[in-house]
């Protein structure tokens, strides 16, 4: 086998280190791993290595200079793996309809042919500059944004999240949804776990579950406090102990379980240091992952039950697996491939309430931030009396405001459940008689789904803005039931509503699908249009005038954008000083709302003390979550919410939206690009001035996404200032024990609150927000002004030494134009299909089955 040795050339630059050749150096500037070097017989093979890329260079022996560069088309850039055949790829649609199936196709066709030609050029380009002591600036912006988006992912998953309280159904929908009967545990005897739990559908032949744990840092955050919770400090003066005695609430239960789960019955009385000693009773990994694989679901279901859900009875004798739940900090499920759910498209159960182990919540937090979709579950007998679905949907706005949500509703769970007598009693007089159960059943959903549907979009009127997507969805609640879906007893399988929540997932993925791949081509085709004008002198930007004319043009727009975003950001001034005097006349009344409970402080005071040691906030699996930094800031969150959604939403919004300044700006710079390209000889060759087009809005469409994971910064600063400015109260609080610990725990949180407010601290606040405005404000001035002022570097003259005679990819070019111009002809035949198969659906009624149920009618176990 050959040998491993570091290559080092005989010649060097003065900036060239020693052991480094001058080759070495020009693949380290354009962002190349350093290479080592294979010594076989009479020449030298060197591989690089970037990412999934390799290269094979063929050195000779003396000069170590590479002579040919040999790199295997059909080895590099292409699908994860060569040996998918096409039937292979086909599996991947084949939870689609087959006219959406024809679309995909079609898509990913352009999108697999677009990579092969920017690999391809990318290769080219590194053979042509291997050899250059100094590569211009023009050709490694070219090279990095090639190699950029050829290791882009092709889709990211779309996150549609399950938020629902424990019991509301949730694994029992998703069992559904992916033809799996009982395939994740339902909650009945047994408690869940507060985890978060997502299900996908992969490439693998197995199904496979990864549960990753939390770390051995984190799991001693937790301990310690679950130790503080359980061990309150030494009383001092002998105070009464009878005032002393604990409270068997829900947060001291939870805490005694989880000890005894871990290091076995007495832990609950050991402290902390004692714990740190001790040997938890199951084995945990070294690596905090644990893998389970299976060939059958079922299968899995069995390996996966005991770490998804315990029995919390005592006496009974927990497994090796139950003991480490405890530790467990998320689940990831991954099915093969199904013809049900797609590839892209991930489910996640998240549960309602958070946790009190700061990671674990703070993960629950930000999984909800990423879904681009949240289903808000609730059971047909708590969604018309109940206030946890409220409170729900409260904190799926917020993830509206803050994250990436664009797409809210409320799935109704069990809704074949009625009691028919108390029904029909209860019905109003002169109504339609009602035969049957079924009749019955069918009735109150379809009055269920007009009530909430109206009231939800109330509901997201006040808080988001008039153009927001969500309010023009049709369907805004769905009515589903699991049971009847297996069962067909009293519903159909289309009534029990669960294809309909496929063919909405579906829809989103073609969607997305069909947008990524139209920016893909167009993005490609910019870059390719950019390398060929790179070999033509003639139609560069020769003219010094134009040049420094196109630079202060770029400096004066950048200016007129700052004030426009910080005329934008100032909508939000007023209704977040009103929201500051709202907060300052209501928090006494707000906060007592928190601390006081119609049963007195009986079962409250270890949840209080919880409170307390998490900076008040207190997230448990069966308690609703209490956060009193939320609940007193909440006015100024009422006041800021519409027009804070107005901003960062896209569209009018009445003047107030960020991003049509952002698109006038793209289209004054286009407008300009075409002016001068006219005038500098691009007159015949629209191309030419495309590729600066296209680049521009590649640049500001990157700018959407910088701002949108910026704003839950923004949204958050509010209460993250409160929960500081309260922290020392918190603490203070959370010390205290002995007689009557629970009212003066009350009373230090009361005077801190107090305190902090005649000291400004919702004006604190209010200025942290608007910092955070301000930031973003220059970051957006500072990406736009540097990657437009780049961009035009790219087409200033041959004197600038940007200019560089690279190898021909003409032939590169021309297949782009191609895809581009084919991009057109794919949107066009998939209308055409869609139009000729409504024509015969409507030829057709009895046809009208959707061709995604049909495909997989039978399968059902």
């Amino acid at each position: 086998m050959a040998e491993i040795e570091d290559l080092a050339g005989p010649e060097r630059s003065p900036e060239t280190g020693p052991g480094e050749s001058w080759h070495r150096r020009c693949l380290l500037e354009l962002g190349l791993e350093c290479p080592a070097v294979l010594a076989s017989g009479d020449f030298q093979i060197e591989t690089f290595h970037r990412g999934r890329f390799a290269g094979l260079y063929i050195l000779e022996p003396n000069t170590k200079c590479p002579v040919t560069l040999r790199i295997d088309d059909n080895d590099l850039f292409e699908e994860p793996m060569k040996k998918r055949r096409r039937s292979d790829r086909e599996q991947r649609f084949r939870a689609f309809p087959l006219v959406e199936q024809s679309a995909l196709k079609e898509y990913e066709k352009l999108e697999s042919r677009t990579r092969r030609v920017l690999s391809n050029t990318y290769q080219k380009l590194i053979q042509s500059v291997f050899l250059d002591d100094s590569i211009p600036n023009g050709v490694k912006y070219l090279i990095n944004r090639l190699l950029t988006m050829i290791e882009k992912p092709s889709l990211d998953p779309i996150y549609v999240g399950l938020f629902g309280i424990t019991g509301a159904g949730k694994s029992s929908l998703i069992n559904a949804i992916i033809q799996q009967a009982m395939f994740l545990p339902v909650s009945g005897d047994s408690i869940c776990t507060s985890c978060v739990v997502q299900v996908s559908s992969g490439c693998c032949e197995q199904y496979k579950a990864k549960i990753h744990l939390l770390s051995d840092q984190e799991w001693k955050e937790e301990l310690k406090n679950l130790t503080k919770l359980l061990h309150r400090m030494e009383e001092a003066g002998g105070e009464d102990a009878d005032a002393d005695v604990w409270d068997a609430d829900e947060a001291i239960e939870e805490a005694t379980w989880k000890l005894k789960m871990v290091y076995g019955t007495g832990a609950e009385r050991k402290n902390y240091e004692d714990l740190l000693r001790a040997k938890p009773r199951a084995k945990i990994p070294t690596s905090r992952i644990i893998t389970l694989k299976a060939e059958e679901a079922q299968e899995l279901s069995v390996k996966l039950d005991p770490y998804i859900r315990t029995q919390k009875i005592d006496g009974v004798e927990e497994s090796a697996e139950t003991r480490i739940w405890p530790l467990i900090k998320h689940i990831e499920v991954t099915l093969p491939r199904s013809a049900l759910i797609p590839e892209g498209v991930v489910l996640v159960d998240i549960p309602g309430t958070g946790d009190f182990n700061s990671k674990r919540d703070e993960m629950w937090k930000k999984t909800i931030d990423k879904c681009s979709v949240i289903w808000v579950i609730s059971d047909v007998e708590r969604v018309s009396g109940g206030r946890a679905h409220e409170d729900l949907l409260n904190e799926s706005i917020k993830a509206c405001q803050r994250g990436f949500c664009k797409d809210i509703a409320l799935v109704v769970t069990k809704a074949d459940k009625l009691n028919l007598p108390e029904y029909l009693r209860e019905r109003k007089v002169g109504s339609r008689a009602i035969e049957n159960q079924r009749e019955a059943v069918l009735e109150r959903n379809k009055t269920i789904k007009l009530q909430r549907s109206r009231i939800l979009k109330e509901k997201l009127k006040k808080k988001l803005p008039a153009d927001s997507k969500v309010l023009e969805a049709s369907d805004l609640v769905y009515m589903v039931s699991a049971h009847e879906y297996w069962q067909q007893a009293l519903l159909s399988e289309e009534e029990s509503e669960i294809p309909k929540l496929r063919e909405y997932i579906r829809k989103r993925l073609l969607d997305k699908k069909k947008r990524v791949v139209t920016e893909c081509v167009t993005e490609a085709f910019g870059l390719l249009l950019l390398t060929d004008s790179f070999n033509s002198v003639e139609n560069l930007l020769s003219d010094p005038l134009h040049a420094s004319g196109l630079r202060r043009f770029v400096e004066d727009r950048v200016e007129l954008l700052e004030g426009a975003v910080e005329q934008c950001f100032a909508h939000v001034e007023r209704p977040l000083q009103e929201g500051v005097l709202a907060a300052r006349a209501s928090y006494r009344r707000l906060l007592g709302a928190r601390l006081v409970r119609s049963r007195g402080n009986q079962g409250f005071h270890q949840t209080l003390k919880a409170v307390c040691l998490k900076n008040g906030i207190y997230a448990s699996r069966t308690l609703a979550r209490i956060d009193l930094n939320e609940a007193i800031t909440q006015p100024i969150y009422d006041q800021i919410d519409p027009v804070f959604g107005a901003i960062f939403r896209g569209g009018n919004s009445q003047g107030l939206a960020l991003m049509p300044h952002i698109e006038a700006f793209k289209l004054s710079l286009q407008e300009k690009m075409m002016e001068v390209g006219m005038r500098n000889g691009w007159k015949y060759d629209g191309y030419k001035k495309s590729f600066m087009i296209q680049e521009i809005s590649a640049i500001l469409g990157d700018l959407e996404g910088y701002i949108v994971r910026k704003k839950r910064k923004i949204y958050e600063s509010v209460t993250s200032s409160v929960q500081d400015d309260l922290k020392p109260c918190y603490e203070e609080a959370a010390q205290i024990t002995g007689k009557k610990a629970c009212e003066r725990m009350k009373d230090v949180i009361r005077r801190g609150v107090e305190r902090q407010v005649a000291e400004g601290m919702f004006e604190r606040a209010q200025e942290r927000m608007q910092h955070r405005f301000q930031l973003l404000k220059n970051g957006i001035a500072e990406k736009v002004k540097g990657s437009i002022t780049t961009v035009l570097a790219l087409v200033s003259a041959q004197g600038d030494g940007l200019y560089k005679e690279l190898a021909d990819v003409r032939s590169e070019y021309k297949e782009m134009e191609k895809l581009h111009r084919s991009l057109r002809e794919v949107a066009e035949n998939e209308l055409l299909r869609r139009g000729m198969q409504d024509f015969l659906l409507r030829m057709s009624p009895s046809k009208a089955a959707p061709e995604a149920e049909r495909q997989c009618s039978g399968e059902k176990k």
